[in-house]
């Protein structure tokens, strides 16, 4: 009974990751393709706990599937996951000019010089979060063409 149930639940996880959008409060991955109700926080954080314990948010990330969409510029997987993890974060830091995650992102990119790096992301918050909507692939698309 159980490896029916494990095998229906793959077999609709599959079946509706074509389908699947990306869910711009708690990213791409398994727990945004099964869970697709976002009307509420319990939803939300159901969603989050099974994309970050599934371990499937990577993959995803690296190979355009579950929901998410592959960057132009590939960056590295790290950063990627890292961006996609800590979006609001990252968008806070970035309007103010320096924070952990912004020096963890410069980390993840091999930035030599963080302090001009963090100025650029400032300077260029607009050019970066283009919108209130804007996923993780635009945003380090946009890093990518503005500050580096």
């Amino acid at each position: 009974m159980k490896k029916i149930l494990v095998s229906t639940v793959a077999a609709v996880a599959i079946a509706t990751t074509a389908f699947a959008g990306v869910n711009s409060q708690t990213g791409c991955g398994l727990g945004s393709v099964i869970i697709q109700d976002n009307s509420s926080a319990v939803l939300l954080a159901l969603q989050a706990t099974t994309n970050g314990t599934s371990g499937n948010q990577t993959f995803g990330i690296t190979s355009g599937t579950s929901g998410c969409k592959k960057t132009k510029f590939v960056m590295n997987d790290r950063a990627e996951e890292f961006v996609a993890s800590n979006m609001d974060t990252l968008a806070k830091e970035i309007a103010a000019g320096h924070g952990e995650s912004v020096d963890t992102l410069a980390e993840l990119l091999d930035v030599q010089d963080k302090d001009a790096f963090a100025s650029a992301l400032q300077t260029n918050y607009n050019k970066i979060y283009t919108s209130k909507n804007v996923e993780m692939n635009e945003v380090l698309d946009n890093i990518s063409e503005t500050s580096m």
